[in-house]
Protein backbone atom coordinates (compact mmCIF):
# COMPACT_ATOMS: atom_id res chain seq x y z
CA UNK A 1 0.00 0.00 0.00
CA UNK A 2 3.30 2.17 0.37
CA UNK A 3 3.12 4.92 -2.55
CA UNK A 4 0.05 3.78 -3.25
CA UNK A 5 -3.44 5.86 -3.23
CA UNK A 6 -6.98 4.66 -2.99
CA UNK A 7 -9.56 5.75 -5.79
CA UNK A 8 -13.03 5.43 -5.12
CA UNK A 9 -15.38 5.01 -8.35
CA UNK A 10 -19.32 5.55 -7.91
CA UNK A 11 -21.28 2.78 -10.06
CA UNK A 12 -18.39 1.34 -11.72
CA UNK A 13 -18.62 -2.23 -13.24
CA UNK A 14 -17.50 -4.81 -11.26
CA UNK A 15 -16.61 -8.13 -12.78
CA UNK A 16 -18.05 -10.36 -10.41
CA UNK A 17 -14.61 -12.44 -10.03
CA UNK A 18 -13.40 -9.25 -8.88
CA UNK A 19 -16.37 -9.39 -5.66
CA UNK A 20 -15.77 -12.89 -5.22
CA UNK A 21 -12.05 -12.19 -4.66
CA UNK A 22 -12.38 -9.17 -1.92
CA UNK A 23 -15.74 -10.74 0.02
CA UNK A 24 -13.38 -13.97 0.33
CA UNK A 25 -10.18 -11.82 1.58
CA UNK A 26 -12.62 -9.56 3.54
CA UNK A 27 -13.52 -12.34 5.63
CA UNK A 28 -17.08 -10.88 5.39
CA UNK A 29 -19.94 -13.98 4.48
CA UNK A 30 -21.77 -13.94 1.48
CA UNK A 31 -22.22 -16.66 -0.95
CA UNK A 32 -18.93 -16.46 -3.07
CA UNK A 33 -19.10 -19.87 -4.58
CA UNK A 34 -21.92 -19.09 -6.09
CA UNK A 35 -20.59 -16.81 -8.69
CA UNK A 36 -24.44 -15.98 -10.70
CA UNK A 37 -25.72 -15.02 -7.19
CA UNK A 38 -22.94 -12.65 -6.88
CA UNK A 39 -23.38 -10.98 -10.38
CA UNK A 40 -26.91 -11.09 -9.96
CA UNK A 41 -25.96 -8.89 -6.36
CA UNK A 42 -23.90 -6.24 -8.58
CA UNK A 43 -26.09 -5.83 -11.47
CA UNK A 44 -28.79 -3.31 -10.48
CA UNK A 45 -28.07 -2.02 -7.08
CA UNK A 46 -28.92 1.31 -6.86
CA UNK A 47 -26.01 2.55 -5.43
CA UNK A 48 -22.55 0.76 -5.44
CA UNK A 49 -19.16 2.61 -4.40
CA UNK A 50 -15.66 0.65 -4.92
CA UNK A 51 -12.30 1.59 -3.94
CA UNK A 52 -9.01 0.48 -6.15
CA UNK A 53 -5.57 0.68 -5.13
CA UNK A 54 -3.43 -0.24 -8.61
CA UNK A 55 -6.16 -0.91 -10.33
CA UNK A 56 -6.85 -3.65 -7.82
CA UNK A 57 -10.49 -3.77 -6.09
CA UNK A 58 -9.98 -3.30 -2.41
CA UNK A 59 -13.11 -2.93 -1.45
CA UNK A 60 -17.07 -2.50 -2.03
CA UNK A 61 -20.13 -0.70 -0.35
CA UNK A 62 -23.25 -1.68 -1.87
CA UNK A 63 -26.59 0.13 -0.96
CA UNK A 64 -30.27 -0.29 -2.16
CA UNK A 65 -31.94 3.25 -1.55
CA UNK A 66 -35.16 5.60 -2.60
CA UNK A 67 -32.52 8.67 -2.08
CA UNK A 68 -35.37 10.32 -0.13
CA UNK A 69 -35.96 8.38 3.01
CA UNK A 70 -33.94 5.62 3.56
CA UNK A 71 -30.70 3.40 2.54
CA UNK A 72 -29.81 0.11 3.16
CA UNK A 73 -26.17 -0.62 3.15
CA UNK A 74 -26.09 -4.08 2.12
CA UNK A 75 -22.75 -4.82 2.12
CA UNK A 76 -19.52 -3.23 3.12
CA UNK A 77 -16.16 -5.09 2.61
CA UNK A 78 -12.76 -4.57 2.28
CA UNK A 79 -9.97 -6.82 1.73
CA UNK A 80 -8.39 -7.73 4.92
CA UNK A 81 -4.69 -6.49 3.75
CA UNK A 82 -6.15 -2.97 3.54
CA UNK A 83 -8.61 -2.76 6.67
CA UNK A 84 -7.02 -0.33 9.27
CA UNK A 85 -6.50 2.59 6.54
CA UNK A 86 -10.14 4.23 6.90
CA UNK A 87 -11.30 2.57 3.24
CA UNK A 88 -14.53 1.22 5.03
CA UNK A 89 -15.08 4.69 6.59
CA UNK A 90 -14.44 6.68 3.60
CA UNK A 91 -16.95 4.22 1.37
CA UNK A 92 -19.39 4.85 4.31
CA UNK A 93 -18.57 8.39 4.11
CA UNK A 94 -19.32 9.40 0.45
CA UNK A 95 -22.24 6.46 0.51
CA UNK A 96 -23.82 9.32 2.69
CA UNK A 97 -22.94 12.50 0.88
CA UNK A 98 -24.63 10.45 -1.87
CA UNK A 99 -27.85 10.06 -0.38
CA UNK A 100 -27.42 13.57 1.98
CA UNK A 101 -28.94 14.07 5.11
CA UNK A 102 -32.93 13.39 4.80
CA UNK A 103 -32.37 9.47 4.01
CA UNK A 104 -31.36 7.08 6.92
CA UNK A 105 -28.47 4.81 6.46
CA UNK A 106 -29.52 1.27 7.58
CA UNK A 107 -27.60 -1.54 8.10
CA UNK A 108 -27.07 -5.43 9.29
CA UNK A 109 -24.06 -6.13 10.92
CA UNK A 110 -22.54 -9.32 10.95
CA UNK A 111 -21.47 -10.88 14.25
CA UNK A 112 -17.82 -10.06 14.04
CA UNK A 113 -18.45 -6.26 13.05
CA UNK A 114 -20.51 -4.78 15.88
CA UNK A 115 -18.18 -3.18 17.61
CA UNK A 116 -16.82 -1.55 14.40
CA UNK A 117 -20.01 0.39 13.48
CA UNK A 118 -20.39 2.58 16.10
CA UNK A 119 -17.22 4.19 15.37
CA UNK A 120 -18.66 5.42 12.08
CA UNK A 121 -21.80 7.00 13.52
CA UNK A 122 -24.06 4.22 13.48
CA UNK A 123 -26.40 3.52 17.03
CA UNK A 124 -27.83 0.77 17.93
CA UNK A 125 -31.48 -0.09 16.56
CA UNK A 126 -33.80 -2.47 18.81
CA UNK A 127 -36.60 -2.40 16.26
CA UNK A 128 -35.36 -4.09 13.37
CA UNK A 129 -36.70 -7.54 12.45
CA UNK A 130 -35.52 -10.04 9.73
CA UNK A 131 -37.15 -13.15 7.73
CA UNK A 132 -33.55 -14.64 6.73
CA UNK A 133 -33.10 -15.97 3.73
CA UNK A 134 -32.85 -19.99 3.01
CA UNK A 135 -29.84 -20.50 0.90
Amino acid sequence: MKNSTVEYRHNFPLDPLDVVRVFDQSGIKRPTANLPRIARMFAAPCLSLSAWVDNELVGVARSLTDYAYCCYLSDLAVDQRYQGLGIGKELVKRTQAIIGDDVSLILLSAPDAMSYYPTLGFEPAGNAYVIRRKH
